[in-house]
């Protein structure tokens, strides 16, 4: 890895940051607070929430098992993946290398921030292969996105892959983690120690059954984190995101049912799906969802829109043609989805 201040954009590294009325004060005991122009009353909604946090972060580390200063919490894991590219991308000089097919924000923050945005076609098991990635690679690519769990293709890239690319980039290597609960590999978040290039992306949204508060992790090493903080905005988390957080982090043991019951769901379906007449393939997977090749997926989408069933039509993605992706759902929802396709 080449050293962090040759990564990082200059104006980012000499930035100094907004000091909130909350930071200034942090470490002291405190019950009278008349330094941020709140509200005294309407407890407790009158007051911010805490920029960083460090409670909510304290629960999180030990479920993780990661120290929390090596945790930065956002809304939602597309807060982190634009902030890495506000830290680490000179507009209209900078690229990053993607694998394709993949999770489409990589590509719309590229657009968004002005950055080369480098895809790399997976092979035909939509599986890496870490020389063709690198090969992509240049002087001024700071960034490379992985996604394992991969969306939409639902399978776990290669491990030794992954740790391929992250030892051989000089750069930053973001894996984004969304669905590896539901996956047998473990987490990469163990490697950050010996990788400090390694960003990992994880969220509340999938296996821990939070979607609507938006609260997304990124793990990294602590000096990563810190320029995180530093570029954020002060109160990024708003507190009913942070108690509600803390909530579900009081009982981890509830999303290992939750976990549990999609992955028996997701062992039933799957079957079934490829035993329909409308179905050629469907691919391995290791997330809450799968990706079928159909023998008409367009047509098909709209016959089960016209019944009230959504599933997503990714006909138009690169090496997904004909090919519906299908979030496995209760065991009521997914009967309800193959009744309709058997009548198709």
């Amino acid at each position: 890895m080449k050293e962090l201040q040759q990564l990082v954009r200059p104006n980012i590294w000499s930035l100094a940051p907004y000091s909130s009325a909350r930071d200034e004060y942090s470490g002291h005991e405190a019950h009278v607070f008349l330094d941020a122009n709140e509200n005294p009353y309407n407890a407790p909604y009158n007051r911010y929430p805490d920029p960083l946090q460090r409670q909510l972060k304290q629960m999180l580390a030990k479920v993780k098992h990661v120290p929390d200063d090596m945790i930065f919490l956002g809304n939602g894991s597309d807060e982190a993946i634009d902030l890495t590219y506000r830290i680490f991308c000179q507009p209209a000089r900078d690229n990053v290398v993607a694998i394709e097919p993949t999770y489409g924000m990589y590509r719309v923050c590229a657009d968004i921030n002005n950055v080369e945005y480098r895809p790399v076609l997976l092979g035909a098991d939509y599986q890496l292969q870490a020389s063709d990635l690198l090969a992509a690679c240049d002087e001024h690519t700071k960034i490379v996105w992985l996604c394992s769990p991969n969306n939409p293709t639902g399978n776990s890239l290669r491990r030794d892959q992954l740790l391929l690319v992250a030892d051989r980039f000089p750069g930053i290597v973001v894996v984004d983690e969304a669905y590896i609960d539901f996956a047998q590999q473990p987490s990469l978040r163990q490697e950050l120690a010996t990788h400090p290039n390694l960003v990992i992306l994880q969220t509340m949204s999938k296996a821990w059954g939070s979607a609507a508060i938006r609260l997304g992790m990124a793990f990294a090493h602590r000096d990563i984190i810190a320029l995180y903080n530093k570029v954020k905005y002060p109160y990024n988390v708003n507190l009913l995101t942070q108690q509600q957080a803390m909530q579900m982090l009081a009982d981890p043991f509830e999303v290992d049912k939750y976990v549990r019951l999609l992955l028996a769901e997701r062992q039933r379906l799957m079957p079934a799906i490829l035993q329909l007449p409308v179905c050629q393939q469907v691919y391995p997977s290791d997330a809450n969802f799968f990706l079928a090749r159909m023998t008409d997926a367009p047509t098909i989408y709209r016959y089960l829109v016209d019944r009230g069933i959504i599933v997503r039509n990714r006909s138009q993605v690169q090496q997904c043609h004909n090919c519906l992706r299908i979030t496995v759902g209760t065991r009521s929802e997914n009967n309800e989805l193959l009744a309709a396709l058997r009548q198709y």
